[in-house]
């Protein structure tokens, strides 16, 4: 059993979702299982440069996936039990500033100021974080100034590392691919450490023999990403999207070239990394 049994069982699914994953976490939430999948949850042993880890980000992949789908109508209560059960932890942080790291916008009150910050009004459902690693972003409502978040941008521009989200386009590494290659895509990893916050870390691995790639960096971008200036990519990495309508777009509306940039490479250690809502 694994997490694409579970995704496909929940999809075919003629019985209540909570069913689903109770028959599914009977025989799969072995204590292997759950040890598996600590070994993601520390960053410092780059446990994702094995043979292992390749299997393992794929799974956690497929685990992703499945959040995605409970999340879609929500599906709380099997939402919860299903990955508190893996040993995943909640996280809400209602009581907090609005944490990008943590925090998804899913919907923007547009402040009257329009140098107003962005901050956190409610929490629509919880995040989940396995030890260090961050697994889902609790997805908020947030109040801001259009010059930190645009209504209309920041919760409706395209989500990319997802999936699937309700009332809103989304770009994964999976799309496009057939039924069994989408599978073999890798979660993003984003560490919280003691030393700060670590984003996208497996790609500090080279891919076919290319350098990394940071979002600063103009001669690692293609000629759609160099339209963004280094701030719009620093926030799209650590957003997942945009929050403002790009600088460079013409008058008039969203511009389409925003919508498909190839951005999984971007990674940026916690030594250049801006303060938690910036």
């Amino acid at each position: 059993m694994n997490a694409r049994t579970l995704y496909e069982a929940l999809l075919d699914a003629d019985r209540p979702h909570r069913d689903v994953v109770d028959a599914w976490l009977r025989p799969s939430a072995t204590a292997d299982y759950r040890a598996r999948l600590r070994t993601a949850a520390v960053h410092r042993t780059r446990w994702w440069g094995t043979e292992d880890g390749r299997g393992l980000l794929e799974e956690l992949y497929a685990l992703g996936r499945v959040a995605d789908l409970l999340l879609l109508e929500p599906q709380l209560p099997p939402y919860l039990a299903l990955f508190t059960a893996l040993g995943m932890a909640p996280c809400t942080a209602a009581d907090t500033a609005f944490d990008p790291f943590r925090h998804e916008i899913a919907e923007v009150e547009q402040a009257e100021d329009p140098d107003a910050p962005i901050e956190l009004l409610d929490v629509r459902t919880p995040g989940l974080m396995l030890g260090e690693l961050l697994f889902t972003r609790a997805r908020v409502r947030v109040r801001a100034g259009a010059a930190h978040a645009e209504r209309g941008v920041a919760d409706r521009s395209v989500l990319y590392w997802t999936h699937r989200r309700a009332h809103r386009p989304t770009r994964d590494l999976s799309q496009g691919w057939g039924g069994n290659s989408q599978w073999r895509t890798d979660f993003r990893l984003d560490y919280r450490t003691p030393h700060g916050d670590l984003l996208n870390v497996a790609e500090d691995r080279p891919i076919d023999g290319r350098p990394d790639l940071h979002p600063d960096d103009p001669a690692n971008l293609g000629p759609e990403e160099r339209r963004l200036t280094p701030a719009e990519r620093r926030e799209l990495l650590r957003h997942r999207c945009l929050l403002r309508t790009p600088a460079a777009a013409r008058p008039g509306g969203f511009p389409a070239w925003a919508e498909d940039l190839w951005v999984y490479e971007w990674r940026l250690p916690a030594a250049e990394e801006p303060s938690a809502g910036a």
